[in-house]
């Protein structure tokens, strides 16, 4: 069912402008009440780099609720999806890991690889599966997205918007509870490395459940989080901004600002019709986002082991081991068939590549 949907008679008192001098899109939302306690150009199109992948875990999702697949299911790697760019687990064509330890790593590690593979599993191949991700998107309310990959990397006709994002984590969170814990943990271990969720508020940040991060020039660093304090549950996008810890501390502001407003005079979020000149373009933020000074910028707001600077006074540090889940191979798949069609054993997890450079490389 469509719970969400932007009233086509909505009167004109329910127009917002955008903030003079508004930079990039934002919203934060109530789960239950629909309440939007702070909302900047939410019908900006933009690009929505591995936040996609958030859509397709909830195409997943809606197989595994028809029973098409099982979280045991094996999801096997194949040469298309084995030559996607990083983020990735550089696992070679006809390796597997089960449906489990798959979302764990698009979802923790936004690992593109096996965001294609996931897609491959659930309808055969990588368009077909693209075009259920659309299918849904439709049904869900998502009326300003298109997507055209499982996992982010950027193309023509790929764009989504703040409320259409805040719809699509909304409807993951009332749908389908059960599978809440792959947005929440912390990181994964394959025995052999340990993966960190790229998410800098999960364990830092109170009541932080979720969601997920993306980055791609164009779209500067953007990210979907979720909170839960008191029986209370809020859900943040934001987009745009200029570094990992940019995102990060405005996101912990508005899940704040969510998790402790009352809502009175609030719009709900089917009531705010589109507005914005903009609306109708995609915005690219690539010469704000990749260039020079930006980079070094960005390099110098690092402390002294290279971790990103973070300012906000919610966010507080992990003393403490991270705590990890376990993903991997399935045992017996570490063979896999290389390009000239001959059997041959990976060595280890990732068969000693380096560990790439987040996109894009200064």
């Amino acid at each position: 069912m469509k719970l969400f949907s932007v009233l086509a008679g909505a009167c004109a008192s329910l127009l917002v402008t955008a903030m003079p001098g508004a930079a990039n899109p934002k919203l934060v939302v109530d789960v239950n009440s629909l309440k939007v306690y702070e909302q900047q150009d939410i019908y900006q199109k933009w690009y929505p780099a591995s936040l996609t992948k958030l859509m397709t875990a909830y195409t997943t999702f809606r197989a595994l609720k028809s029973g098409q697949l099982t979280l045991e299911s094996p999801v096997v790697i194949s040469k298309n999806a084995a030559g996607e760019p990083p983020s990735k687990m550089f696992y070679k064509p006809g390796q597997a890991v089960t449906l489990d330890s798959a979302l764990k790593m698009m979802l923790i590690k936004s690992a593109n690889d096996i965001a294609v593979a996931i897609g491959e599993t659930v309808a055969g191949s990588e368009p077909a599966f693209v075009n259920l991700m659309n299918a849904e998107a439709r049904r869900i309310g998502m009326t300003s997205s298109h997507f055209i990959n499982p996992n982010g990397l950027p193309g023509p006709g790929q764009y989504t918007t703040a409320r259409d994002l805040a719809v699509l984590a909304v409807t993951i969170k009332r749908e389908f509870p059960q599978y809440a814990s792959y947005f929440a943990y912390e990181g994964f271990t394959t025995g052999k490395k340990n993966y960190p969720n790229l998410n800098m508020l999960i364990g830092r940040f109170d009541g932080a459940d979720g969601m997920k991060t993306g980055f791609i020039c164009a779209s500067g660093f953007n990210q979907v989080s979720s909170a839960t304090r008191n029986g209370r549950a809020v859900v943040s996008v934001v987009l745009g901004a200029d570094s990992l810890g940019g995102r990060a501390d405005e996101s912990a502001r508005l899940l704040q600002l969510g998790l402790t407003s009352t809502g009175v005079g609030k719009p709900g979020l089917g009531q705010i019709a589109p507005y914005g000149e903009t609306r109708d373009m995609v915005a690219d933020v690539s010469k704000e986002i990749c260039n020079p000074k930006a980079a070094k910028i960005r390099s110098e707001n690092r402390d002294e082991v290279g971790r990103q600077k973070l300012q906000s006074p919610y966010i507080h540090e992990i003393n403490r081991p991270l705590n990890l889940v376990t993903a991997g191979l399935i045992p017996g798949s570490e063979k896999a068939v290389n390009v000239n069609g001959q059997t041959e054993t990976a060595q280890g997890d990732v068969a000693n590549i380096p560990i790439p450079v987040p996109r894009p490389v200064f």
